[in-house]
């Protein structure tokens, strides 16, 4: 059975994981939806406004917190090499580390960038909108079930 420190950092890593994966469902299952059926330069002006509102120390706390939450898991886990869990421990990390916190840096933020260079009311906007919302919200499904997988599996850690 973990306990101690550690089982808080874990009971911690759950609910951060958890909590990003809340965040990026509520993307993936309506906020997406409803801006991708705006006009595109309203929809483009919509989502530059989320992208840096989105930059607020509560957000980024819980994500970027999680992230550190994740790696000190696996640190911890590769020095103390628990009988119990280690493999749950590494794979949440390693889920949350890769396939959310990565791909946000590797895929989402790079077309939050793209743009945020574009005039919402341009016809390179306009161009652009639709693959942007396609795009960008398919690798937040993936980002979606990465969360939530990590979460679970550092629940069953913890069984």
């Amino acid at each position: 059975m973990i306990d101690g420190p550690y089982f808080v950092l874990i009971v911690l890593g759950v609910l951060g994981t958890g909590l990003v994966a809340g965040v990026f469902c509520g993307f993936s299952t309506f906020v997406m939806r409803g801006l991708g059926a705006l006009p595109p330069a309203q929809g483009v002006a919509a989502m530059n406004a989320i992208n840096v509102a989105a930059v607020t120390p509560a957000f980024m706390l819980v994500f970027a917190g999680s992230a550190v939450l994740c790696a000190m898991i696996a640190v911890v886990t590769f020095v103390l090499w628990p009988d119990d869990g280690k493999v749950e421990l590494l794979l949440g990390s390693a889920l949350f580390l890769f396939g959310s916190f990565g791909l946000t840096l590797a895929a989402n933020v790079p077309r939050n960038d793209t743009l945020a260079g574009m005039e919402p009311g341009s016809p390179e906007a306009a161009a652009y909108w639709p693959t942007y919302v396609r795009e960008w919200t398919m690798w937040n499904h993936v980002r979606t079930v990465a969360s939530a997988a990590a979460a679970v599996v550092y629940v069953l850690a913890l069984t």
